[in-house]
């Protein structure tokens, strides 16, 4: 594969994360659109590195792509991705010193995960994203963007979610863990004039997800004829965000390089913005669903019932989530519109394609 035509100024873009499931999908959008970029990613098996290395696969037929196995908590690796550590004729061959931009998506996710191993978390959330601003600082990239969460939002319960909104009562340690990536962020765009740009995901689902995400989880169940676990006894609400309209969001915002702004007052600060080139986004479909509709449009894609256990709420979920966008469709004019029916119809058609005869039978 090539690189786009109508794209004559190569511009070099790095994905951490590229081997994940935003990270994959963010990179065959680029790559397809003639971006050169230049991956990272540690390949773990906190879920089945098969998965990783399937999407992996797929990047590496593209001519415009490169790949580096790196885990982002290794500082002297990062250095040298970045080319702050190490005299040059030690560097990785075509490792490049310069990036135009900056996309941070690496990360341990999940909530409840984060209470059983805490430390995976500061290591690579905390760490690892030091190690990116870092080399930030260094090349002075135009743009970073980060991912953040909708888990910062924690105990908030006006809804929806906004932006603006105080979020410093987190309930998992995902979520504190977040929250301190939008403020060293800040810090740096502060300290360095580095424009950082943070992004607020909203429960992305779709095809090559991640099996340990709750939908996932129901059609591995549902085809086996398990049980799955309904938490909060399905008074659930979550705003389910097809991958695609997350990648829009983010190559749209890719060129909207935050700038200070100019009205940000420190007597009554905005919280998604500053007087540094620093801003925060939702990214969300702006439309909750309560968990057991999602439930029940899974199980008629998949042609099968659930057999259900209800529970009660586990520690750290949030009974609900909806994502004020109005910042995010004023300055990129996208609003996230994939229809849920959509989505879950296109994660099943790619989940019994691939990964139930497939990649399950050779783990």
């Amino acid at each position: 594969m090539t690189q786009n035509p109508k794209h004559s100024i190569k511009r070099t873009i790095l994905i951490t994360g590229a081997a994940g499931f935003i990270g994959f999908h963010l990179s065959k959008r680029l790559l397809e659109d003639g971006f050169t970029v230049v991956g990272v990613d540690n390949l773990n098996n906190y879920y089945a590195p098969s998965l990783k290395k399937a999407r992996l696969a797929i990047l590496l037929r593209y001519e415009n792509f490169t790949f580096h196995k790196i885990n982002i908590a290794n500082r002297q690796k990062m250095q040298q991705l970045f080319g702050t550590c190490l005299p040059k004729k030690l560097y990785e061959p075509n490792n490049p010193v310069f990036f135009d931009y900056v996309i941070h998506l690496a990360a341990q996710p999940g909530v409840r995960y984060s209470i059983t191993n805490p430390y995976a978390y500061i290591d690579s959330n905390i760490n690892g994203f030091l190690n990116i601003l870092e080399g930030c600082r260094h090349i002075q990239p135009k743009h970073l963007i980060f991912a953040s969460s909708s888990s910062v939002y924690g105990l908030n319960t006006k809804m929806p979610f906004s932006v603006q909104d105080n979020v410093d009562h987190p309930i998992s340690l995902y979520g504190a863990t977040k929250k301190a990536n939008e403020l060293m962020a800040h810090t740096y765009a502060h300290l360095y004039n580095i424009p950082c740009t943070g992004l607020r995901f909203f429960t992305v689902y779709g095809p090559w997800g991640r099996p340990d995400m709750a939908y996932f989880k129901f059609a591995e169940a549902i085809m086996k004829g398990n049980p799955i676990d309904v938490y909060n006894y399905g008074k659930m609400k979550r705003d389910f965000t097809y991958v695609d309209d997350v990648v829009e969001g983010i190559v749209r915002l890719l060129d909207k390089v935050p700038k200070p702004n100019i009205n940000w007052s420190g007597y009554k600060p905005d919280p998604s913005s500053s007087s540094a080139p620093y801003k925060i986004y939702n990214i969300g479909n702006n439309n909750p669903v309560e968990l057991m509709y999602f439930i029940e449009v899974l199980e008629d894609c998949l042609g099968k019932k659930a057999k259900k256990i209800m529970l009660p709420l586990q520690l750290g979920d949030l009974p609900s989530t909806f994502a004020d966008i109005e910042d995010l469709t004023n300055v990129t004019g996208f609003k996230p519109n994939t229809p849920l029916e959509v989505g879950i119809k296109n994660f099943v058609t790619w989940f019994k394609e691939y990964f139930y005869r497939s990649c399950r039978q050779t783990q």
